[in-house]
């Protein structure tokens, strides 16, 4: 058994501050303990200072938060961040599929699974639900780099039997492979699957069937695709299947839309496909960086909110322009303004931790440093830049907060910490 204690400034939202008024906790000068990566007590370092007894204290200078929690992101499109002059369909086709075939190659993959994740630590992201590729290489890779960390990620094989060529299973090895897979890696570490078919353009209706079939014959597993993204998506999707109510509706036909779906982006919904996701509990990941380079639009987070939907933040590197959970915030926080519904800071950081674990259900796990979670957080320092010194010095705690959303990136992260061990130091990195 291993225990130690940490004390700083430490805050979390457990709950969404649009239902909870209470979901705020704060302690200014406070202390985690952990014992064996799990966080055991939390409260003011004064009231629990005579209980400690010998357990070791770390003092941890910066503003202690959960480690962040990315709901759609996708590791092969690392090394195609930042490609130039498309919108989604023809960015698929000119950057994205050509850099997908690599990951036939697993040493291919691995380097890249590994190169990702340390991405994902360096920006304070300790959670994350992840594409991988058609190729079940793909995410051997990612869950062998994962366990190695110890870090809690949930992927699967893509399935996509209408891809391009050298990109494309077939709805029977779809199903065998995902079986397989989750048969492979169900149970391991902090490990969890996620059935993937890409979008219903890629899938025969042979395959969203089957997929459907998977993921009730497994109530462990989630469902991850993308949903309502660019109107030129939405017009195909509505040419495909014309009985359909909308987007949203394809997926249920096939058994997709429940408790356990998160659908990327869903910038383009209908009110009836709004109240179908609130009455189902399914969710929706807010990919922000993403919908504004690939010029899809933004979310409309009033319309989310008159409905109750789930929501969450994505980076969708590499589409999405940074791993920063903290810069996905600020973009989110823009793209909302944008529809009249500013984001409050603490919101903000709602979604990107325990927001996101509730739609990757793992609440229970991570996301509000709750006695029972596991502990992983990230060490914020707003002194990281001149600018956010000077915009923070005297600042409230949420003026700072904000201003780190809108100011901060990787520099911002002082350090990572998974299961209580430190997985990323910022000042460690630079010597």
């Amino acid at each position: 058994m291993t225990i130690g204690a940490y004390r700083g400034e430490i805050l979390s939202v457990g709950h969404d501050p649009r239902d909870d008024a209470d979901a705020v906790r704060y302690e200014a000068d406070g202390v985690l303990v952990v014992e064996d990566g799990i966080v055991v007590a939390r409260g003011r370092f004064a009231a629990m200072a005579d209980r400690l007894g010998g357990v070791p204290v770390e003092r941890l200078a910066g503003l202690i938060v959960p480690g962040f929690v990315d709901a759609h992101v996708h590791y092969p499109q690392m090394d195609r961040i930042a490609s130039h002059g498309e919108q989604l369909l023809d960015w698929l086709d000119r950057h994205i599929f050509p850099a997908e075939q690599a990951f036939a190659d697993r040493a291919h993959a691995d380097a890249v699974a590994a190169a990702f994740l340390a991405e994902l630590l360096r920006h304070g992201t300790t959670s994350a639900l992840v594409f991988a590729t058609v190729h079940a290489t793909s995410v051997d890779a990612l869950f062998e780099a994962a366990l190695a960390r110890r870090m809690r990620i949930v992927s699967g094989k893509v399935m996509m039997d209408r891809g391009p060529p050298g990109l494309a299973d077939t709805a029977a090895s779809g199903r065998a492979e995902t079986e397989a897979l989750i048969a492979q890696w169900r149970g391991r570490g902090r490990l969890g699957y996620a059935v993937t078919p890409r979008f219903a353009l890629t899938s025969s209706d042979d395959q969203l069937a089957s997929a459907g079939a998977v993921l009730a014959a497994h109530p462990d597993v989630l469902l991850h695709t993308h949903l309502a993204e660019n109107l030129r998506e939405c017009a195909a999707v509505a040419a495909r299947f014309p009985d359909a109510a909308d987007y949203l509706d394809v997926y249920d036909r096939f058994g997709l839309v429940g408790a356990r779906s998160v659908f990327a982006h869903g910038v383009h919904l209908s009110d009836r496909a709004c109240a179908r996701l609130a009455d189902s509990d399914a969710g929706v990941a807010i990919c922000p960086t993403s919908n504004l380079f690939l010029g899809s639009g933004v979310f409309d987070f009033g319309q989310a909110d008159a409905h109750r939907m789930r929501i969450g933040l994505g980076t969708d590197v590499g589409a999405g322009t940074s791993f920063s959970m903290l810069h996905t915030a600020g973009v989110a926080y823009q793209a909302a303004l944008a529809r009249g519904a500013p984001l409050d800071p603490f919101r903000a950081l709602h979604l990107a931790t325990a927001g996101s674990a509730a739609l990757l259900r793992i609440a229970n796990r991570v996301g509000a440093l709750a006695p029972g979670q596991e502990a992983d957080f990230v060490v914020l320092d707003d002194q990281a830049t001149p600018l956010l010194a000077r915009r923070t010095a005297g600042a409230t705690l949420a003026e700072r907060l904000f201003a780190l959303q809108i100011l901060g990136d990787d520099r911002a992260i002082r350090q990572t910490y998974v299961m209580g061990q430190c997985a990323w130091d910022r000042d460690a990195a630079a010597r």
